[in-house]
């Protein structure tokens, strides 16, 4: 056969653009057009660099000078998953002063309350407060103008500072009375460790040192690291030094902790204020490199120094872009894409940075305590789950090691015990033991229980092998065991329902009256379905009792044809308080898939109705996306968009990425994490979606790869 000079040319242009279509995404221009540029003293504004288990945030300096200035913006903290302080017990105050007997349908069950009583109250205060993390340290830089004086941070000009995500480095520049200094700034990702190349004149001159200051923890609710009193309470020393390097310790009660410094030049270290060391360079050279490693147990190795630690950060972070997925929407018009994909890589950042541990995260990650420290178990979905849906499963299944320790399941199986439950209740606000910290809200949520099913179920997609199944199934099998014990069955109705005894995740109801959520309702039957499917993979019967409850579980409640918040609830939607806070209704089909229950028709009224009247100025960061993924799952994908960038404060993302809602929480990261799940539904969709990018409105363009579709 003969081919024409017109069949090669078209065949010619099929190639080209079945080529440029296949083409990989730029990563490193994709990432490195979104580094934070810093030009002023904003304290909302400070910069971290971490592993994941460890985090160092620092101000304009590209250390840690002025705390004060920024404890009332994003503090500069230095935090760990070890960190944890206990304050000594000494009235003696015992778990059970925090219970309290309900009676619920027809049966008493106890739960661990606050209630202002002379004998909870202040064990329950105790019991809040402590363990609590600790801020480690303060490092930052003493400067001294030429008249001697310290000098302040409106002494500093000509700021300009960068954040690389793709190396992790923090460049910063300024000047003090015209001498410049530059400081670089990396973490090291296999230690918890932070180091710094100084450059600057004013070394020679003395009038530039570096300090490392131990603060008392506050056992607040927050803690900035920044409370220097309390002089006599806690214990700090050198313990050792040797040329190039010094062990320091700090003792808290039974806590004790070590800070190793290693430097490259000369300089020496000496005591300053109290619980405050002074590393004072030597004259002869215009650079210092140090580095400063925290760590629970003294190590004979001397810290990492600088170049190992940049190299280190450098190798990890390229690592981890060159890995999972990314997204380009470079060539839209619409002017939001420019935003929203900064967000999307900065988040990938902060995440990677502060929920990537061996431990479910606080709220507020390695950065400033929020609930004195500790993880809420609910926001372990928004915090991680993207991490599988972003192509890195391993990072999601770190934390996952947490829920596979053996005084983590004895108190979840010790809380379903004494409810009268089968299986495993999982703790709400709780700590790295996994004790159970009373909460008058928290005690009463459920939709913490079934993530663990979830999470099992996402790393089983993501490795779809007996092994998975193996390392996952105690955990599934006892929390379904509870999931299917908790709902009562009434027999006049003959159905089980979820309450009374319950707080939704919006959490605007009292547990005295609320049943049948719609959420829990569709959350606690997709995940009992599918640990009945984890038992068939393993060639086991399914279990009859669970079938039970997934044919008899009540229909989801609806007046006026929408769905409510919850069956106690027929005025969802007339009371006003009940028209803020987490509108979780909708996340019975955008979190949740389409199990069966839920009627799209009535979902999209409902979704109507909740973007009509909401009070989105009284909501939280992650309500946006979860907004969101209602939508794409509707099929609306220019709602999506706008849901996910709508103009409110607590959709607010700084320039250095933070998701901020207020002064008490000026940065919230399961409005990250859920961000980055929004963007992988709306990209990759979902199981049974033939439509391609379903939350991507058809005038925008983009290239994404990497990414799984959701359950």
């Amino acid at each position: 056969m003969k081919l024409t000079s017109k069949f090669l040319l078209t065949i010619s242009l099929a190639t080209s653009i079945f080529s440029l279509a296949a083409q990989p995404i730029n990563r490193q221009a994709l990432v490195e057009r979104h580094k934070v540029v810093i030009t002023n003293t904003d304290s909302l504004n400070s910069l971290s660099v971490g592993n994941g288990r460890f985090a160092f945030t620092a101000d304009i300096t590209g250390l840690q000078t002025f705390p004060l200035h920024y404890e009332k913006g994003i503090p500069l903290g230095t935090e760990s998953e070890w960190g944890w302080h206990r304050f000594p017990n000494k009235e003696g105050y015992k778990f059970a002063q925090s219970l309290r007997e309900y009676q619920f349908n027809g049966r008493p069950v106890s739960y661990s309350v606050q209630v202002k009583t002379p004998g909870n109250k202040d064990a329950v205060d105790y019991l809040r407060a402590n363990p609590h993390r600790l801020q480690l340290g303060n490092l930052g830089f003493i400067i001294l103008k030429k008249n001697g004086q310290l000098a302040k941070i409106q002494d500093l000009k000509n700021i300009h500072q960068e954040l690389n995500p793709w190396t992790g480095e923090i460049q910063s520049h300024f000047t003090v009375e015209g001498a410049a200094v530059d400081v670089v700034t990396v973490g090291h990702q296999a230690q918890d460790a932070v180091a710094a190349k100084v450059t600057s004149e004013l070394l020679k001159a003395g009038r530039l040192k570096v300090a490392l200051r131990f603060p008392f923890p506050t056992a607040g609710w927050a803690d900035m690291g920044t409370d220097y009193s309390h002089e006599a309470d806690h214990k700090s020393a050198i313990t050792m030094q040797a040329a190039g390097r010094a062990l320091l310790t700090h003792q808290l009660d039974t806590t004790k902790y070590f800070a190793a410094l290693s430097w490259v030049q000369t300089a020496t270290l000496a005591p300053g204020r109290p619980h405050e060391f002074i590393l004072t360079p030597g004259t002869q050279s215009g650079v210092l490199e140090l580095s400063c490693r925290f760590s629970p147990r003294q190590q004979a190795s001397a810290a990492p120094t600088f170049v190992a630690t940049r190299a280190d950060s450098r190798q990890q972070w390229q690592a981890f872009w060159r890995s999972g997925g990314a997204v380009d929407f470079s060539g839209t018009t619409d002017p939001r894409a420019a935003e929203l994909e900064r967000r999307i890589v900065l988040s990938q950042y902060l995440t990677r940075i502060h929920n990537a541990g061996s431990q479910p995260p606080q709220e507020t990650g390695l950065l400033l305590n929020s609930w004195y420290g500790r993880p809420h178990l609910e926001m372990h979905w928004w915090h991680a789950a993207h991490f599988a849906l972003w192509g890195r499963p391993e990072i999601l299944e770190k934390s996952l090691t947490w829920y596979a320790r053996p005084d983590v399941q004895a108190e979840a199986r010790a809380i379903a015990q004494r409810q009268g439950y089968a299986g495993w209740r999982w703790q709400k606000m709780t700590d790295p033991w996994g004790a159970e910290g009373p909460s008058s809200v928290g005690a009463f949520l459920l939709w913490q229980q079934p993530h663990t099913i979830y999470f099992a179920e996402e790393a089983y997609r993501a490795h779809p092998n007996a092994a998975t199944l193996k390392l996952y199934q105690e955990r599934v099998q006892q929390t379904a065991e509870f999931i299917a014990s908790y709902p009562f069955f009434e027999k006049d109705k003959g159905r089980y329902i979820l309450g009374k005894g319950v707080i939704p995740a919006q959490e605007r109801f009292k547990a005295e009256d609320t049943f049948n959520p719609t959420f829990e309702l569709v959350y606690w039957h997709w995940a009992l379905d599918i640990a009945q499917k984890w038992r068939e993979r393993q060639g086991q019967p399914r279990n009859p009792q669970w079938d039970d409850v997934l044919a008899k579980l009540a229909k989801l409640p609806e007046a006026n044809g929408v769905y409510l918040a919850a069956e106690s609830a027929p005025d969802s939607y007339t009371n006003p308080e009940y028209k803020t806070d987490h509108p979780s209704v909708l996340a019975a089909l955008g979190m949740m898939p389409a199990t069966g229950q839920q009627d799209a028709a009535t979902m999209r009224r409902t979704f109507d109705l909740i973007w009509k009247d909401w009070s989105w100025d009284k909501t939280w960061g992650w309500d946006f996306p979860m907004t969101s993924m209602t939508a794409t799952r509707l099929g609306l994908p220019e709602k999506a968009m706008d849901a996910l960038l709508m103009q409110v404060q607590t959709n607010t993302y700084l320039p250095n990425g933070h998701n901020y809602q207020e002064g008490r929480l000026p940065l919230y990261l399961p409005g990250n994490g859920g961000l980055l799940a929004a963007v992988a539904l709306m990209c990759a969709g979902y199981d049974g979606c033939k439509e391609a990018t379903p939350g991507i409105p058809k005038t925008w363009k983009v290239r994404w790869e990497g990414l799984q579709k959701m359950p």
